[in-house]
């Protein structure tokens, strides 16, 4: 089955990965997300995944569009909704390219992440599946979360410390979970 896996960062993609190609999948990635801020963050993390897709031979579609003033205005007077609007937004263009490059299904490394809402993106990603006519291919790889960290930090790959977003950023120094439930640095 030829899957194109959404790669939110680097480090969160490492199990996705390996699982899909376990089960037999041909997998191909993509880096699409207009929510990382700064710009140097951006480029960091689309740095990361580069470097570490040509290490594992996965071919990867790069859709680097910086615009932080259409994504706020995404947002605007909407925050509390910010992490819906915002998966909704990446998990679309997915079905999209996985619809136009004939993929037989899509996914998601937020899938990985145990900072994320999985209900939520299982229903944003089913919904935008059946829109664009191609089928969104739900896994919980939470449970291999400690593997995944443990495989990056081998690997000398950059942790973030934020999903992208100056929400998330802000959020974590001041002790508030986000939208999607992400505990901050004052939790932790």
């Amino acid at each position: 089955m030829r899957v194109l896996l959404h790669i939110c960062c680097g480090p969160c993609a490492i199990m996705p990965l390996k699982s899909l190609r376990d089960e037999g999948a041909e997998v191909r990635g993509l880096f699409y997300n207009p929510n990382i801020q700064p710009y140097t963050e951006s480029q960091r993390r689309l740095g990361g995944v580069s470097h570490w897709a040509h290490e594992e031979g996965l071919p990867l579609i790069v859709q680097d569009e910086y615009d932080p003033e259409a994504w706020m205005r995404m947002v605007a007077f909407r925050e509390g909704e910010r992490c819906r609007l915002c998966l909704h937004q990446r998990l679309r263009r997915a079905a999209q390219v996985a619809k136009k490059g004939g993929f037989e299904a899509f996914t998601s490394s937020l899938l990985y992440s145990v900072r994320q809402k999985h209900d939520m993106i299982r229903e944003l990603g089913q919904a935008v599946g059946a829109e664009r006519g191609v089928p969104f291919l739900y896994r919980d790889w939470r449970p291999q979360w400690r593997q995944g960290v443990e495989a990056s930090q081998a690997a000398g790959m950059y942790r973030q410390q934020y999903c992208g977003c100056l929400f998330s950023e802000r959020d974590r120094y001041l002790g508030r979970p986000g939208p999607a439930g992400r505990k901050s640095l004052k939790q932790a």
